[in-house]
């Protein structure tokens, strides 16, 4: 089996890295974007698995660019990746398909189970969600 495929989109610098780090071995990150807009520009050519995104960047939240992603038929599945500990946010995220929402302050623990089941078409919560 080959190694999944993530294109990666988050509007900070650091945070990119740091997700890049985490990832490295077990996946193979195909492309990084700092906001939505770049996303729909990269994912067409590079037919991503997965689709790592934060919720809120400048020109085109990640909410809005799964949404036109999956109009323009990709089949990539989606791991949203926010602060916002908020069920708002969280029922926006599963609106438009999404498998995974991990909160940014659980990165290091919760990311790497939120793709594996993503991959097996299985959805994940950080499970911090649930205490508020």
């Amino acid at each position: 089996m080959s190694v999944p495929s993530i294109l990666l989109a988050d509007d900070q610098e650091e945070m990119r890295r740091t997700v890049a780090q985490l990832l490295e071995g077990e996946f193979h990150i195909v492309g990084m974007a700092e906001n939505g807009q770049r996303v729909l520009q990269m994912a067409p050519s590079l037919e991503p698995d997965l689709l790592v995104l934060d919720i809120c960047m400048p020109l085109l939240s990640g909410i809005e660019a799964a949404i036109r992603l999956k109009e323009a038929g990709s089949l990539a599945r989606v791991i949203f990746l926010t602060v916002h500990d908020d069920a708002d946010f969280l029922e926006a995220a599963r609106s438009v398909g999404a498998l995974g929402y991990v909160l940014k302050p659980y990165l290091a623990q919760d990311l790497l189970p939120a793709i594996r089941r993503a991959l097996q078409g299985s959805t994940f919560v950080s499970p911090s969600m649930h205490l508020h």
